[in-house]
């Protein structure tokens, strides 16, 4: 209920993450300097099952965070707020009032020290000493007065960061500290109603540079318990060059990711989800590099018709569609094609003729054919200058 509190960048930093967090359960959060939010929850019950689950669900999650908070239930945000310091409005000291310290000493000669004794007083005196806004803001605190809000607004990506209590020497050990940010992330995207594919966590040391690391996802997610499995992979690769005494978290470029409605019958879809999961972990163990897709690419030289792709689930669309465009091909192309003696192979359909990459220096016009070779089914070509290729091989 105090007035002109300035809160130090820390506490700041430190209510607005709780708040962003506290966004997923109600978008009307507002805060309440100097260590209080306010959250209008009224529209949020029969989700949560009512006051005493939804409040269940607040304690467990400001306790991940790292925080302890007192609760409280009023019909405005000041009473609430004002119940949760000290239970009833009136056993409060008048210090809370934020009043300067001549009228805080005045109302102590007088004998007035609680909320109480100062309402008992006559408001028109009150007011008259005091100020008309100090009366105003007591009825709001006591839920006898409505009032405006400023509701919080989550930023457009999240970064938090985190002081650790003593230095780290191990980088798995990091994963602890981590995953309090991680939970605060997943509170924050809830709120957004959206997820992220990839998340950066910084390692401060002692002397710069710091060290980071980049994780990422095959599709969009915000699961702090997925975040924190994927990222103890990568922290156990890692060797540390010095202690870290700081972390922070950073993820942009958000995506949207709709609700979902629950079956009534327990009908679950789970072999693509766990199949994305299997790939994030071997990603975050192998590399995003040496775990890929492939996607169909508009070039008629084979060994440039694909390329390098995240596992979206609109791939497979694609393929199918540019892939009516050419004659049969193999799946298993060799890295580089093998020079064949004309006596080891023999022709059974074709040919297919390709021209192409004139304008990028590597120019291909060869004509191909479907071949038996061996037990194998192949796919050769032969150039213009009359030399023959094996390029592939039919499963």
């Amino acid at each position: 209920m105090s007035r002109g509190h300035a809160l130090p960048e820390p506490e700041r930093e430190a209510l607005a993450a709780v708040a962003a967090w506290a966004c997923q359960f109600t978008p009307r959060v507002s805060l309440e300097p100097p260590q209080g939010i306010a959250a209008e929850v009224e529209g949020s019950l029969r989700f949560f099952g009512g006051f005493e689950p939804l409040k269940a669900k607040l304690q467990q999650g400001l306790t991940d965070l790292g925080f302890k908070a007192a609760f409280a239930f009023a019909p405005t945000a000041r009473a609430s707020h004002s119940a949760a310091r000290g239970g009833r409005l009136e056993a409060l000291p008048v210090a809370v009032t934020g009043l300067a310290p001549e009228a805080l000493e005045l109302l102590g000669k007088l004998g007035i020290g609680t909320i109480g004794a100062l309402l008992r007083l006559p408001r028109e005196g009150v007011a008259r000493r005091f100020g008309q806004d100090l009366l105003e803001e007591i009825d709001q605190a006591g839920g006898k007065a409505p009032e405006a809000r400023e509701f919080f607004a989550p930023p457009a990506r999240f970064a938090a960061r985190l002081e650790l209590p003593a230095p780290v020497l191990q980088a798995e050990h990091a994963l602890f500290a981590a995953r309090r940010l991680l939970t605060q992330m997943e509170g924050f995207l809830a709120a957004r109603h959206a997820g992220v594919r990839a998340f950066s966590l910084e390692l401060v040391h002692d002397g710069p540079p710091a060290t980071v690391l980049q994780v990422g996802f095959a599709a969009p997610g915000r699961s702090a318990e997925h975040f924190a499995r994927l990222l103890r992979e990568r922290l156990g690769a890692l060797t540390l060059r010095s202690p870290v005494e700081a972390i922070g978290l950073d993820a942009g470029d958000l995506e949207n990711i709709p609700g979902q409605n629950k079956n009534f019958f327990d009908d679950r879809h789970t072999g693509a989800e766990e199949w994305l999961r299997l790939v994030e972990r071997l990603q975050a163990r192998l590399g995003s590099e040496a775990v890929h897709g492939l996607e169909t690419h508009p070039d008629h030289r084979p060994e440039r018709a694909f390329r390098h792709a995240g596992f979206e689930s609109n791939n497979s669309n694609r393929t199918q569609k540019q892939s009516e465009t050419f004659a049969p091909r193999p799946l298993w192309l060799l890295e580089s094609p093998r020079r064949l003696a004309e006596g080891e192979f023999t022709l059974l359909a074709g040919p297919e003729r390709i021209e192409s990459g004139w304008w990028d220096g590597a120019e291909a016009r060869r004509d191909y054919f479907i071949a038996r070779s061996g037990a194998s089914l192949a796919w050769v070509y032969r150039e213009r200058e009359g030399n023959w290729f094996l390029h592939g091989l039919f499963a």
